[in-house]
């Protein structure tokens, strides 16, 4: 049993209050409490306002940490990125996303090995942790690489499917459904395919019917730039969102990551069939993509969610910045200052990336829920005055402010250490060793 002390928590259940006189106890992977301190009298009763009784227990903690007026909140969820896409950090940047994916990394993408994914995405979860990111959305190939890579390092993921033309099948997407949501606790998997402009229509017939079969959520590229939903047009005469939503691919929900391009009537179909819209505003601005329509989705109450996309289109897999970028981007698209406040952006982060990944239990810090939990260091410069925490977080938070992460009920990081099972130096030594070798 682990208790963290002495601190401010925002369990993000409900509401957006920031509890001065909490703890939280954490037993193996769950949370087994989170309310006020308990005095000898709570012992044996429910506390008044929390859904939460005091645990029966009499032995001593594993570990008491004293947040010392820090703050305790749930991790940030990434809910888009490819994170073996390491391998392209700062390779072929400057290009627009067309000639970017074509000509760079479709190319580069088919040297890779299982081992070379292995890697580099370890080096990924290196950075998610940095940031406070406790579970990702991870859309790549080689998904028992992928997987293999997190569970080794303690992380949490959810795999997304990749399915297109050049890529996967409709059988092999049925198996992977089946393998990677009984292959370990800190892996789940959601049925995907790239983008309607690299998946035929026949393709997209099959994948629906089998989201069908399964009941199943599906995810994908969805209307990033003008090129997509023009050609897509041209091509069935509808928009990517028109086409999925006739196809039946969303009867049972699902997600569209960027949605920047999306009209009036797309953004009523994405409200009726309850679609996740995952924003990553970094790598839409860097590839020019576009700004996306936030404040217009939030009006139509689309469920809304952060991504940072790959590291070879971002570079930086930093929730702080994406947080920013998000309401300040908004903002300048709408001319307006009030646009996309704090509170809504830092419940994008958290709560509804969780929400977006299926990762019910992952959302809040409450009773039974999983311990993915962060520590925000208060005690730096950016982070003071305290006059409102929330907005801190969002506008003026950074990397250095993340002390410690947690998943699962393990610390992975904390004030500046990892606890990954082997060390960083160790893992971009073996990065080093394979990007030595790219363009031979």
């Amino acid at each position: 049993m682990l208790r963290f002390y002495n601190g401010k928590v925002l369990t993000m259940n409900q509401d957006m209050e920031i509890h001065e006189d909490y703890e939280v106890w954490v037993n193996e992977d769950k949370v087994v409490y989170a309310g006020p301190k308990p005095s000898g009298s709570d012992k044996e009763r429910s506390l008044t306002g929390t859904d939460n009784c005091i645990p029966d227990f009499d032995g001593s903690f594993q570990r008491e940490i004293d947040l010392q007026g820090n703050l305790l909140m749930p991790g940030f969820k990434n809910a888009h990125t490819h994170s073996p896409m390491t391998f392209l950090r700062s390779y072929a940047d400057d290009l627009p996303l067309q000639e970017w994916l074509h000509q760079q990394v479709f190319p580069m993408e088919a040297k890779l090995t299982p081992d070379m994914i292995y890697q580099f995405t370890r080096l990924a979860v290196l950075e998610y942790l940095t940031s406070g990111i406790t579970a990702s959305f991870d859309m790549y190939v080689e998904p028992e690489a992928n997987a293999n890579a997190n569970i080794d390092m303690g992380f949490r993921t959810v795999l997304c499917g990749t399915l297109n033309d050049f890529k996967d099948t409709i059988p092999e997407l049925e198996g992977f459904y089946q393998k990677y949501n009984q292959y370990h606790p800190l892996v789940r998997y959601q049925l995907g395919f790239h983008a309607e402009y690299t998946t035929s229509e026949p393709l997209l017939r099959d994948l629906a019917a089998l989201a069908n079969q399964l009941q199943a959520s599906v995810y994908t590229h969805l209307s990033e730039t003008k090129q997509e939903v023009e050609q897509c047009r041209q091509r069935y005469g509808k928009s990517p969102v028109e086409l999925l939503s006739n196809l039946g691919m969303w009867n049972y929900g699902g997600g569209g990551f960027h949605c920047v391009h999306v009209s009036e009537s797309d953004m009523d179909i994405l409200k009726e069939q309850g679609i996740y819209a995952v924003t990553n505003p970094a790598s839409n601005a860097k590839l020019a993509s576009g700004i996306a329509p936030i404040t217009a989705m939030q009006k139509k109450g689309i469920s809304l969610a952060i991504g940072t996309d790959g590291p070879a289109s971002n570079n930086c897999l930093d929730m702080f910045r994406e947080m920013f970028l998000v309401t300040a981007l908004a903002k300048l698209r709408e001319e307006d200052a009030s646009a996309c406040p704090a509170d809504k952006i830092l419940q994008m982060a958290t709560t509804g990336g969780a929400m977006a990944m299926g990762l019910t239990d992952c959302d809040c810090i409450a009773k039974d829920k999983q311990a993915d939990l962060i520590v925000i260091d208060l005690h730096q410069p950016n982070m003071q005055p305290e006059h409102n925490i929330i907005k801190n977080l969002v506008y003026s938070g950074s990397k250095q402010n993340v002390k410690l992460t947690m998943i699962a009920g393990r610390i992975l990081y904390e004030d500046g250490q990892f606890h990954v099972g082997e060390e960083p130096e160790k893992i971009y030594e073996k990065v080093r060793a394979y990007s030595s070798i790219w363009g031979n």
